[in-house]
Parts: C-alpha cells; sequence; structure tokens
C-alpha cells in the first residue's frame, strides 16, 4: 500500500502533501492540526464561487467576470468537459481550457478546474459522443434488471483508461500553458455515485462481489482499527472483524455493504485517472461527494461516493487524492462540515447552497475547521441580498488572511454558528479560557437602539431572514477579536466561583495590509453598557474586545 498522500492522513499529523515539481506550484501543507494550500510560495484561501454547470465556456462566461470580481472573489470554480475537449478520440481541443485560463488571468482570479469526465452527478452525460454510442467497447452499469444505465461502468479497464488519458493529456496541457499558475487545485470527477440501486449489476461487478475482499482493504482495515469511521468499523466488527472472505462474509448483507463494494471499486477507478494525471503535472486532487439526504438509503442518494464514513475505503482505493470534499446544500452546515474534518481530511466546500447563508458558512469553514476555501455554487446567478452579503463577508475574509492563515490549526480560532434554526436559548461555546453565550439575530429590526437584542420575534413579510454567525480569533489572553454579522455575546468565566469577567474595552476597525485600523470605541450603548459584544444584523463588523476579570 502506498502509505504517500490520501492513504497516509490517519498516519502522518492526518494530511496528505501534494508533491510540487517547482518551488512555485500549488501545494499544501502542514501547519498544526490544519492543512494549508500554498501558492506562490504563501498560504492562500480560497474565496471561491462555483459556476453553473453550462456557464464554463468563455463565450458565455465572459460577460459575467466583472461580477464575479466585484463579489469579492479570489477563485472561479469551473468545469471543463471531456466532450468538449476530446471530441473524437486521440484529438484534442483546449479552446475552452485556455478561454478560461486567460479570461481568469485578465480579471486577477484563480481557477479550480472540475473533471466532468466519467461521471458527473453519478451520470456519464459528460463522456464524448464516441464514447456513448459505443456501449460494447465502453460498457455501462446494468440494473438488477439486466437493463443498460447511463453510468459508465467502473468494472472496466478501457472505460478507466480511456478517461484516465483524457485527464492526462488535460494535466499535461496545463503544466505546459499555464505558467503564471492560474490553476490551484483540480477535482477528479464530479459527485460519482451509484443510483437507483446500490451496486452495479454487470457481469463483472457481480463477479467481483461473489470474490474476495481485495487484500489491500482488509490491509487497511487492519492496520488503521482504531482510527476508522465509526460507521466503517462498527460494520466490520459485527461481522467477526474477519481479515479475509467475500464482501457479504466480512461486512454482512445489506446495501450498506453493496456501498462499501461499490466505494472501493469507484475510488480504484479514480485514482487510476488522478495518477495519469498526476504524472503530468502535480497539483493538489481531490473528489467531491453529493450527500446524504436523512433517511435515504445507499441506492436512493448517489452511493458509494467520497462520503465520511467512507473515506477509509476511499482512502485505501484513492491514494493519489490529495482529500475528498462535501458539496453542502442542506442546512445542517455545521454537521457535514465537522464530518468532513474527522481524522485530519482538510475542509475545501467547493459547492454550496448561494442562500444568504453562504455569508456565514464561509466563516465556519475558515474560523471553526482551518478550512482551504468555500464555494457557493451557480455564483454567476446569485442575487441579492445573497450577493450582498457574501460580497461583505468575502471582504472581511480578505482582510483576516494574514490573522487566519497564522492561527490554523492552533486551537486559537474558531466560528460560532446557530447550531439550530431556532436558537432562542444562548449557544455556549467554550474558547480561550471563556464561555462565550452567544444569541443570534437573523432579522433587521430597525428603530431599535444599539445593543439592544431583537426578541419580539416578529417575522412580518418586510423584514427579511438575515444571515448571523461570526469569526474569533484570540489575540492574547482575555482579547478576542470577532468579525460577522448577527451575533451578540456574553463572556462568562467556565467555573463557578471563579473572577467575574467584565469588558474593559471594545473597538470596531478594519484590517489593511494585515494591521488593526481603529474605528470607533464601542463602550457605551453599542455594549450595553459593558454587558456584550455585538455585530449588529445588517453588515459585516470587526470588533477587537480586551476583557479583565473582577471580584
Amino acid at each position: 500500500m502506498n502509505p504517500s498522500r490520501f492513504a497516509s492522513l490517519v498516519l502522518m499529523p492526518l494530511c496528505a502533501l501534494a508533491t510540487a515539481a517547482a518551488a512555485d506550484l500549488p501545494s499544501l501543507r502542514q501547519q498544526g492540526t490544519a492543512t494549508q494550500l500554498i501558492v506562490d510560495g504563501r498560504p492562500f484561501l480560497i474565496r471561491g464561487g462555483e459556476l453553473s454547470n453550462s456557464h464554463g465556456e468563455p463565450a458565455y462566461l465572459r460577460p459575467f467576470w466583472a461580477k464575479l470580481r466585484g463579489l469579492n472573489l479570489n477563485t472561479v470554480v469551473a468545469p471543463v468537459y471531456w466532450d468538449v475537449v476530446e471530441p473524437a478520440e486521440g484529438r484534442f481541443d483546449w479552446a475552452s481550457v485556455d478561454g478560461l485560463l486567460a479570461d481568469a488571468r485578465a480579471n486577477d482570479l484563480r481557477l479550480v478546474l472540475l473533471w466532468f469526465g466519467s461521471w458527473k452527478n453519478s451520470m456519464s452525460c459528460y463522456a464524448p459522443a464516441w464514447v456513448k454510442t459505443d456501449t460494447k467497447r465502453f460498457p455501462r452499469s446494468r440494473n438488477s434488471a439486466g437493463q443498460l444505465m447511463e453510468i459508465l461502468t467502473p468494472f472496466d479497464a478501457t472505460n478507466r483508461d480511456t478517461d484516465a488519458r483524457a485527464f492526462a493529456a488535460l494535466m499535461r496541457h496545463l503544466r505546459e500553458t499555464d505558467t503564471a499558475r492560474t490553476v490551484v487545485l483540480v477535482q477528479v470527477e464530479n459527485e460519482i455515485g451509484m443510483i437507483p440501486e446500490a451496486r452495479d449489476r454487470h457481469p463483472a461487478a457481480d463477479a467481483a462481489f461473489a470474490a474476495p475482499v481485495p487484500a489491500e482493504l482488509m490491509s487497511y482495515l487492519t492496520a488503521h482499527r482504531d482510527t476508522l469511521a465509526p460507521e466503517l468499523r462498527e460494520r466490520w466488527t459485527a461481522h467477526g472483524a474477519r481479515a479475509a472472505g467475500t464482501w457479504t462474509e466480512v461486512f454482512g448483507e445489506s446495501p450498506a455493504t453493496s456501498e462499501l463494494f461499490m466505494a472501493w471499486f469507484f475510488g480504484r477507478y479514480t485514482d487510476a485517472v488522478a495518477k495519469a494525471g498526476r504524472a503530468e503535472y502535480a497539483l493538489p486532487l481531490f473528489a467531491n461527494a453529493a450527500l446524504i439526504r436523512p433517511g435515504y438509503l445507499p441506492g436512493q442518494y448517489p452511493s458509494a461516493g467520497p462520503l465520511p464514513h467512507l473515506i477509509d475505503v476511499w482512502r485505501a482505493a484513492a491514494p493519489t487524492l490529495d482529500f475528498i470534499s462535501p458539496d453542502i446544500y442542506f442546512p445542517n452546515f455545521t454537521e457535514w462540515a465537522d464530518r468532513y474534518t474527522r481524522s485530519g481530511n482538510p475542509l475545501f466546500v467547493p459547492e454550496a447552497l448561494r442562500s444568504t447563508d453562504a455569508a456565514v458558512n464561509n466563516l465556519y469553514t475558515f474560523g471553526a475547521r482551518s478550512g482551504i476555501g468555500f464555494a457557493p455554487f451557480g455564483i454567476e446567478s446569485i442575487g441579492e441580498p445573497a450577493a450582498t452579503m457574501l460580497r461583505a463577508s468575502n471582504d472581511l475574509i480578505r482582510q483576516l488572511t494574514p490573522l487566519i492563515v497564522a492561527h490554523q490549526g492552533k486551537g486559537t480560532m474558531t466560528a460560532l454558528l446557530p447550531p439550530a434554526a431556532e436558537q432562542r436559548k444562548p449557544h455556549e461555546v467554550l474558547f480561550g479560557g471563556v464561555v462565550l453565550g452567544t444569541t443570534y439575530e437573523r432579522l433587521e429590526a430597525p428603530g431599535l437602539a444599539d445593543g439592544v437584542i431583537n426578541e419580539s420575534g416578529d417575522r412580518s413579510a418586510s423584514r427579511a431572514p438575515l444571515p448571523a454567525g461570526a469569526i474569533v480569533i484570540q489575540l492574547g489572553p482575555d482579547e478576542f477579536l470577532f468579525g460577522g454579522i448577527g451575533v451578540t455575546v456574553t463572556f462568562a468565566a467556565p467555573t463557578p466561583g471563579d473572577p467575574i469577567l467584565g469588558i474593559l474595552n471594545c473597538a470596531e476597525g478594519r484590517y489593511v495590509d494585515g494591521q488593526w485600523q481603529h474605528l470607533r470605541w464601542l463602550n457605551g450603548d453599542q455594549t450595553h453598557q459593558g454587558r456584550h459584544l455585538r455585530l449588529e444584523p445588517g453588515r459585516f463588523t470587526l470588533q477587537r474586545i480586551k476583557l479583565y476579570r473582577y471580584r
């Protein structure tokens, strides 16, 4: 088993580092418990936005670049279509890729490229026509009735090798033409998964399912037994933690076993594609996943993709990948973000709902999880008020980038988001030796005096819901920086009988070139006469607060 990269995440500091072929090539670096993306020799936070699937062609996209710049993005996440770049086998047309590169450079933006190859949202809709129409040479998955599906089977070497050659050609082209290092990450395939049944019924798949579980996977499970994802460990140990056997002997007879089986073979196929690309150009590589709706079983969602409960299978099967990523469209953002950082996987969110909450979900990505980046989907179509909120939030992240990268992986940074849709009771978080009692204001409250929390519960149509959340950085003992919107925080000692915490001073300001620029003191009504810190709803602000202790 290759002990490097993705497979080594549970052995080293739980991070895979992409090997740079040149000193200035984008790469990954470990800092404490965090993984940093290094671009031009410095840590780089992706303030991103992903294009809609059909908006990646340069001529169509060109009118949107000014809007993208205006959102304070520094990176656009853009698809590369296999059917467009290889219209005939072995003949490549790079006009669409070159146009993206040129326009991104002209607008001072970086790119994350998404390889829409064998699979996009489970289906093989971006395979070239010469692949789609030759089902004998490029066989499809089959359902339990034996019918062909619009999914290339991962159990065929021709499918795999043809995709791998195309991806290698893309990476070679980037190596030869992207001398400005515009592309910082590349995603291999898109939302891989099996649907509407839990596993492929192609004859080769049936034969593999009846065969012993591959020795490489069994060796991995045995070596990492104590650090496996709990769902996998429980299923394996519930059936005797066998060191060998068929899939049903090792994991039991269930849709979950079918999902583990498919995850292994999807992972092996993806690793072959990734490995071919990395041999040409050593950029960091990742794979993304569509998430699971509550109560859904394998096959009812795109199952067997790089999901958190399958992370160990993917690590063993696809060691060339540097990490896996979630596409988060569900309201429980923090839950999914947290699950994707189990056992050291770096957090990059390449797709997210472009609601107003995107403006605070990115604060959580960077603050609570020391993430690589965050990108709402369909960014060229974002409307108001989400656009205004995201623009302001990205500006805040831009100001704080030197501080964020300095505090990543050190336990001196966190973020506050409502743990439930209706969080009326203060949300208590122990951080920096202080209990932060946080309430969230999701609605504007015009006419209320500064420092007054809106408790009316009025949800009239004239008052739109706003995001609420904050990033928090500990600057020193009892000294903190808060950046965000719609949160009010009180401060208490963690142990009864400890000295009382009071506010010594509180100031609003900005960071300019990494230096704090004071705007105004907030020691009167704005702090409710020394009772709390308040980031008012409706606008993103930065406040520095110094506490003191007394009896």
